[in-house]
């Protein structure tokens, strides 16, 4: 996983409802400081920041952050000089509690760092579970094996992962979200897609997914959020997603194939024949 600096991209889409959401599709810091500067009071700045705030262990990164965490310092202080409206941080380790939640807020936005601005403060988030490292009790990956230790055990959860909750999501904003009306698309299975592409054994040209696991397998390999926010400008809906890499997997394509649908899905479900987001 590498760490991107803030950029509007499909990772973070953002439908506007009334209000004028100016975009900024790269990772210049000095023109996205120039660009908030120039855009006065009635802008709405979104952003999303992949922070690799993530732990291998669970409960590791509530544990770095209590100790003291270099790398969430340097994204503390990226925030507190663009300073955006609202940004998506994706790899932040979810936990039930939202603990991680609490310290970055509170340890480091929350107080001045190196290279950064003022303190920032974001009085609302939303966060939720996702599927990364959500045991599936199958061998996905079909090495003869259901779970394992490492990279094995990653492998056969519903998103690769090591503990439920790995590379989450986190939004954060300065204007209140409406966290009844939001929507999660995490169990929103893959076989629901129209036109689902569905992985084959380059060899036999099978299902690479047996049926009892193609009928249970999420779309999202995290999840997908549609999260209501009443801004100055009028109520935006920001659609969040960071879809697994099209990589890591073998010829039968399954993580590149899951990859476009995940991104496929946005479209879809803002057409009129609209998708459920799926049983619990």
């Amino acid at each position: 996983m590498t760490r991107s600096f803030l950029a509007l991209t499909l990772l973070l889409a953002v439908v506007v409802l009334a209000a004028c959401v100016r975009v900024r599709v790269h990772g210049d810091r000095e023109a996205w400081a120039r660009d908030i500067q120039a855009s006065g009071p009635r802008a709405v700045r979104v952003a999303t920041y992949n922070t690799s705030l993530y732990d291998d262990a669970n409960g590791g990164l509530v544990a770095r952050l209590e100790a003291g965490d270099a790398n969430a310092r340097r994204i503390a202080a990226v925030l507190q000089r663009v300073r955006p409206d609202i940004v998506l941080l994706n790899e932040f380790d979810y936990d039930e509690r939202g603990r991680a939640a609490d310290l970055f807020q509170k340890r480091y936005l929350e107080v001045a760092q190196e290279g950064g601005g003022a303190a920032l403060s974001y009085p609302y988030r939303y966060l939720a579970p996702v599927n990364t490292g959500v045991p599936s009790g199958f061998d996905l990956d079909r090495n003869g094996s259901v779970g394992g230790t490492g990279r094995d055990a990653g492998n056969d959860a519903w998103g690769f992962g090591l503990h439920p909750g790995q590379y989450g999501m986190l939004l954060l904003s300065r204007y209140p979200i409406d966290a009844t009306a939001a929507r999660t698309f995490q169990h929103l299975k893959w076989s629901a897609m129209p036109g689902a592409r569905a992985p084959r054994d380059p060899v036999t040209g099978e299902a690479w997914y047996a049926p009892a696991i193609w009928s249970r397998m999420p779309l999202s390999s995290k999840s997908h959020w549609d999260v209501p926010v009443r801004t100055p400008l009028g109520r935006i809906h920001v659609l969040a997603a960071h879809p697994t890499p099209p990589v890591f997997d073998g010829p039968e394509n399954r993580n590149g194939l899951r990859n476009a649908d995940e991104i496929r899905l946005w479209p879809r479900s803002s057409h009129s024949q609209r998708l459920s987001p799926g049983p619990r």
